[in-house]
């Protein structure tokens, strides 16, 4: 999606050991601009697999994870990562390491939000290693649901993520896949 990659080179940091920086336009500060388009792209890919549910991780997943689930018309859960007074005593939880807080998180859905039976599609902001959506697939499985597919905006191939997952057989689209990160540069897979 080259509206992505140009707001990346543009505004985007590549700041070492496979870090890059968007928090002035995805994760701190978001674009809506961009997210509007990212939905809308992330729906059209997955406008054909009956998913009845959107699921994201707190905090920098719920943008486009709402904005794709506006597109596709359906509600978007997102796992929170600490667990408010108003959540039932029962809760899915798991943890998952965190590449940009260099420890573990929890991740935490009700049960009155994921059911069994429903199709999830999981949108986050990136997929690096894998690990936090792969937390957010425990989640899915532990409801009784069904994945039917995983969508996010950036991919950093190097990192295995997308290896790790494909075991699922389901789809996982990346708005952009970045295949370099060394020495500063960013680069595209075309």
């Amino acid at each position: 999606m080259q509206l992505l990659k140009d707001m990346i080179l543009q505004k985007g940091a590549n700041l070492g050991g496979g870090i890059l920086k968007v928090d002035g336009f995805i994760n701190h500060q978001v674009d809506p601009v961009l997210m509007n388009a990212c939905g809308q792209e992330l729906a059209k890919r997955f406008e054909n697999i009956g998913a009845t549910k959107v699921l994201t991780a707190e905090i920098s997943g719920i943008a486009p994870a709402v904005m794709a689930a506006l597109y596709l018309g359906i509600p978007v859960v997102y796992a929170r990562k600490t667990k408010p007074i108003t959540m039932p005593d029962t809760v899915y939880l798991t943890t998952a390491p965190s590449h940009t807080k260099g420890r573990l998180v929890e991740l935490i859905v009700s049960p009155e939000y994921i059911a069994r039976g429903e199709k999830v599609l999981i949108i986050d902001d990136f997929l690096a290693s894998g690990n936090t959506i792969q937390g957010l697939v425990r989640l899915t499985m532990a409801a009784g649901a069904k994945l039917v597919g995983i969508g996010t905006l950036v991919e950093k191939i190097f990192e295995g993520g997308r290896q790790k997952l494909s075991v699922l057989k389901i789809p996982i689209e990346s708005l952009v896949i970045i295949t370099n990160m060394d020495d500063g540069k960013i680069e595209f897979a075309d």
